[in-house]
């Protein structure tokens, strides 16, 4: 064997090493699980902000937010948030990912209490930001039915993006740790299809998404 087989060899060792084992190995570190809790909360925020944001600043700022843009931001947002710190929480940001997760057996059930506890957490810290900042009502950005459309119906087009989102998800993912460039994208893609088909049930295709634009209606009503 050539020495520069060997070396091309010992590269490629290190940076499986470096980029699969050692996340994987620190993904499963019991010490770091506040860093994990943390990354989940920090990235449910910055995707509400986005999602129940865009719809509040298009209408305090009329004319400057697209559909197409309220659209493709939250996709984008989340290929960020995955791309930033997947390695660390793995990057749910949703507790259905988190259960769809443990139902294949990728991700510990011991860990999903604290997940949701901070997605939620996150989802309304996003809301109550929303609250003070953006100054018009939060029914622009929140997720109610649409008009003409029933509870049911609006129940079953957001079970129906959540099972489409998590699929994606799960089909993508390495493990409980979704990582790959083509993973994040794969998932930009579902959450933005989900906020093309925004209307019937709201679009939120997640449990701490479709709280966080709750949250923002109940913490500030306006007038209609």
């Amino acid at each position: 064997m050539s020495a520069t087989t060997k070396h091309v060899e010992a590269v490629l060792a290190e940076r499986i090493d470096k980029d699969i084992f050692e996340p994987i190995a620190d993904f499963q570190n019991p010490k770091q699980e506040w860093r994990r809790l943390f990354s989940e909360l920090y990235g449910t925020f910055l995707l509400v902000i986005v999602a129940a944001g865009g719809g509040m600043m298009g209408q305090a700022f009329p004319g400057t937010i697209s559909r197409t843009a309220a659209v493709v931001a939250p996709g984008l947002m989340v290929m960020g948030i995955i791309m930033f710190m997947g390695k660390v929480s793995g990057a749910h940001l949703n507790p259905a990912v988190s259960v769809a997760f443990s139902l294949r057996g990728d991700f510990p059930w011991r860990r999903v209490p604290g997940y949701i506890v901070v997605q939620l957490a996150g989802a309304t810290l996003a809301a109550l930001l929303l609250h003070e900042v953006v100054k018009v009502s939060a029914k622009y950005g929140s997720n109610y039915p649409a008009s003409g459309y029933s509870n049911w119906q609006a129940l079953l087009m957001e079970a129906l993006l959540t099972l489409g989102l998590v699929s994606v998800i799960l089909g993508t993912a390495s493990g409980a740790q979704n990582i790959g460039t083509f993973g994040a994208l794969g998932v930009a893609v579902a959450v933005g299809f989900a906020y093309v088909l925004r209307g019937a049930g709201g679009g939120m295709a997640g449990p701490a998404a479709a709280q966080g634009d709750l949250q923002t209606e109940v913490a500030k009503r306006g007038p209609a």
